[in-house]
């Protein structure tokens, strides 16, 4: 699903309808939006056939299209338009899911086999290899999907793979080194110790429901076991947040060890923070009252709806509070605008003067920074016949495929949209 410009909406409406009738089955990587998004009008159009997920995946789908579904709605109630589809059809969507495990072949239809393996990206992530046979002949595809960094604060590294004849490569960061997770763990204590211990305001943290938000949570626990920050009071203001990371302590087998060894720790001794999961809308409005000593995780992440929008409006104007962006912010939405050091902008109508201090955390991006996208590419055993880079900005996705070209010697592009590729 596409965001962040006047275009997107169109975009949106016309992606599908002309692929419908070829498409025969659905391999989903992950449940991030700008991905599963568009599934329940892929649905809606008339699709009856599988969507294989992983089972993260399937259990976060289920609050995250009913969230998108929400947001459309309430947009076209505002535009007195269409949604692009309802929380019925997002529901409806549901039913062709079907759960597939890491490293479990699945043979979705005759002539086509794969097997999914960990991205180490969000909880449920994954990567698919893919195999296409015609009788006579095999080729081989390899998806990334979205890959996570190494290191990751609470997931596992990537699973390496070492062929493939078609490679279709993300490049969010293909132009870009993420900082060390120790600057950011310094930058995240220091604008939390200045706001709350020095100028007694907040600090409010757009941040994605899925995936991030847990990260901070990490974070946050972490720094304050090691006494580097003062003991904090968090709300978690996002009814979808709340039931991800239900679903990521469910799914906690998926998470690295030492993540499940700090949060065993937080929930048995009294080092943690004080965690506030926020509901009702009413519980979400008082927090406007609240002018000091508060961290405020809201969605969206991009700060494009939801209720980080009031606690912007809020705490913006105030030069005692902060806003710490902690994720990729998409050209044309309001995170950007602030990450672009706007002075004043526009939320629900009205000119917000931009008057608290906004911080940019660089090193806790769920996408592999250039350095760790050239690591995964390294442990091919030899050169794909061709790899196409997908899924950046369209000059930074050509300059990784220049990059990798340069570097690894392989042939590499960038293709247009619309564009095919005959095997």
């Amino acid at each position: 699903m596409f965001s962040g410009d006047s275009a997107a909406e169109e975009r949106n409406r016309l992606a599908i309808t002309p692929a419908l009738a070829a498409i025969d089955f659905v391999l989903l990587t992950h449940a991030h939006i700008d991905h599963s998004g568009l599934l329940p009008r892929l649905v809606h159009l008339g699709f009856n056939g599988a969507i294989y997920a992983t089972s993260a995946t399937v259990d976060l789908l289920g609050v995250m299209l009913a969230d998108s579904a929400h947001i459309h709605e309430h947009r076209s109630e505002r535009d007195s338009s269409q949604p692009l589809y309802t929380g019925t059809q997002a529901l409806s969507s549901l039913r062709q899911l079907r759960r597939v495990e890491y490293g479990q072949w699945l043979e979705p239809k005759h002539g086509v086999r794969c097997v999914f393996r960990d991205a180490g990206h969000i909880l449920g992530s994954a990567l698919i290899e893919l195999w296409i046979s015609d009788g006579s002949r095999e080729r081989k595809l390899v998806f990334s999907g979205d890959l996570g960094q190494y290191g990751n604060l609470l997931l596992r590294d990537p699973t390496p793979v070492s062929a493939a004849d078609l490679l279709v490569v993300e490049s969010t960061y293909g132009n870009r080194v993420h900082k060390p997770i120790e600057a950011t763990l310094a930058e995240l204590a220091a604008a939390t110790v200045e706001t709350i211990e020095r100028r007694r305001g907040n600090v409010i943290v757009p941040a994605f429901a899925v995936g991030r938000t847990q990260d901070v949570l990490y974070l946050l626990i972490k720094l304050q076991q090691e006494g580097r920050v003062p003991p904090l009071t968090i709300y978690v203001d996002s009814p979808l947040a709340t039931q991800a990371t239900a679903v990521t302590l469910k799914h906690w087998r998926l998470l690295d060890s030492d993540a499940v060894a700090l949060l065993e720790s937080a929930t048995k001794e009294a080092t943690g923070p004080c965690i506030r999961f926020v509901e009702a809308p009413e519980e979400s409005a008082a927090l406007s009252r609240v002018r000091s000593g508060a961290v405020i995780i809201a969605a969206s992440g991009m700060c494009e709806a939801g209720r980080v929008q009031y606690h912007l409006r809020d705490n913006l104007p105030r030069m005692e509070s902060s806003v710490v962006i902690v994720g990729y912010q998409a050209p044309g939405t309001l995170g950007r605008r602030l990450v672009d050091g706007e002075t004043s902008v526009r939320i629900f109508g009205d000119e917000i003067p931009v008057r608290a201090r906004v911080h940019t955390l660089g090193g806790l991006s769920a996408h592999a920074d250039q350095a760790a996208l050239l690591r995964w590419l390294r442990g091919f055993s030899r050169a794909p016949q061709r790899t196409l880079v997908v899924h950046g900005e369209a000059a930074i996705a050509k300059g990784f495929a220049q990059l990798i070209e340069n570097r690894l010697g392989w042939r590499a592009a960038a293709p247009a949209p619309g564009e095919s590729v005959q095997l």
